[in-house]
């Protein structure tokens, strides 16, 4: 019969090692439309022509409607509850406390939400709010420059997260390998000149840059420094996201572990470019353009001034509409992120995004030795002869022979002799009694 030996925790060592892929996301990836899928879930009611959108969209490394196609991440955008824009827009509140917006909006309470599911899941805190810098600060202030509010502030009130999916950032993304090209303006558009002080028309304007792809202005954002830093919070380990061409110049939060990607828009876009081009909108009040054939957004509800006459933001915003507040505003999130996925990211073979996984693999070394005087012999019945003597290999080799195997199994036994795990080794091994033999077993879980 064969022979057992027990294993001693002499002989079990655990070890602990990470394996590293290198993930890397095209542009057209991101700004295709058959490589990102939409999940339309939203639908106004009676007011308007009537509106769908999705609340995120998933961006796929080919075609989707492929049986091959992976997903690799999920775009959407998330407005803070008490943030510039949400304020600059609501009209009050209901009965019930429920925030009120006028219908020149869209999906606004869908966008808090968004924020708030995120929010919820990174910082442990439905209302809190994300700041770039100003995590694990000691003094308790999440504040850097003092100026926490609007688009120029640490607190990020308009995000655009990225979510990528568990096959491609698997246990968490390394640090310091994270990077986005973005471009911070769209395509310009001939935009309005309007003056700060006078909210003038001085000139016309030609041309939508809605869904025109951006040909200028790339940046490179990444997380510089996130391995001295050792930012760690509710959703565990934190970087910041920095632009590469000015470490200073904080633009958002990379959480590691959940592979979530937060970025401030009114950073690394240009917050006050004019933004112009046809949006569904729950009210048609947009200023209609006939000679250049396609309409400003804006949440106003006018039907805009003339050249030179005044504008009022309280009645003529749409006419001079900004990507923040008024696009944010105006848009569905499938507006919004489709104009960022297809001008911000851009189309082309260039990477949009790139970063290393990490996969954690816990392993453990089970030494299995045997001696010089041990599993020299064989239970297979052929070892022996009908007289229970020793085959002989070679019957010319009078000086007499030694017993020996070739060891090509190992097996793993519980207590109760049951077989749990079987090693094969690549080639047998010679086992005499003049070698001693460990084959080392390794399990990875």
């Amino acid at each position: 019969m064969a022979t057992f030996k027990t294993i001693t925790a002499n002989d079990i060592q655990t070890t602990r090692s990470s394996l590293n892929q290198l993930v890397d996301v095209v542009q057209e990836d991101i700004s295709g439309s058959s490589t990102r899928k939409k999940f339309q879930v939203f639908v106004t009611g009676g007011v308007g022509p009537g509106v769908t959108s999705s609340l995120f969209e998933t961006v796929y490394d080919q075609d989707f409607t492929l049986q091959t196609a992976n997903p690799v991440l999920d775009m959407t955008i998330g407005l803070f509850y008490t943030g510039s824009t949400v304020n600059g827009t609501t009209t009050g509140t209901d009965s019930s406390g429920k925030l009120l917006f006028p219908s020149e909006s869209l999906m606004m309470r869908e966008k808090i939400d968004n924020y708030k599911q995120f929010a919820q899941l990174l910082l442990g805190d439905s209302t809190g709010a994300f700041y770039s810098p100003g995590i694990n600060t000691y003094n308790g202030d999440l504040s850097y420059t003092q100026l926490t509010t609007g688009s120029a502030g640490d607190r990020m009130e308009d995000a655009l997260f990225l979510n990528f999916k568990r096959l491609f950032a698997r246990d968490e993304i390394r640090k310091e390998t994270f990077a986005l090209r973005m471009y911070q303006s769209g395509a310009l558009d001939g935009s309005i000149n309007v003056s700060a002080f006078e909210k003038t028309i001085t000139n016309g304007y030609t041309g939508s840059n809605v869904n025109q792809t951006s040909p200028s202005g790339s940046t490179i954002y990444a997380d510089v420094g996130a391995s001295t830093a050792q930012l760690k919070f509710f959703g565990g380990d934190v970087g910041y996201i920095k632009n590469t061409s000015n470490t200073s110049e904080f633009v958002g939060l990379m959480w590691y572990d959940q592979g979530i990607g937060v970025l401030d828009m009114g950073k690394v876009f240009w917050s006050e470019q004019h933004m112009s081009g046809v949006i569904g909108a729950m009210n048609n009040t947009a200023y209609d353009d006939a000679a250049a054939g396609y309409v400003i957004m804006g949440r106003s509800g006018s039907t805009g001034p003339a050249d030179g006459e005044s504008l009022l933001p309280a009645t003529s915003a749409n006419v001079s509409a900004s990507f923040i507040p008024d696009f944010l505003v105006s848009g569905s999130i499938d507006d919004i992120v489709d104009h960022v996925a297809t001008t911000r990211f851009s189309s082309g073979s260039l990477t949009a995004s790139t970063f290393q996984n990490v996969t954690n693999i816990n392993s453990t070394l089970i030494f299995c030795r045997a001696t010089a005087d041990e599993f020299n012999y064989s239970s297979n019945p052929t070892f022996t002869d009908a007289e229970g003597n020793l085959t002989v290999v070679d019957p010319g080799d009078d000086t007499g022979q030694r017993t020996f195997t070739f060891v090509s199994t190992v097996g793993l036994y519980n207590s109760n002799n049951e077989l749990l795990a079987v090693a094969k080794l690549s080639r047998p091994v010679e086992k005499n009694d003049e070698k001693d033999l460990t084959v080392r077993v390794r399990l990875d879980f």
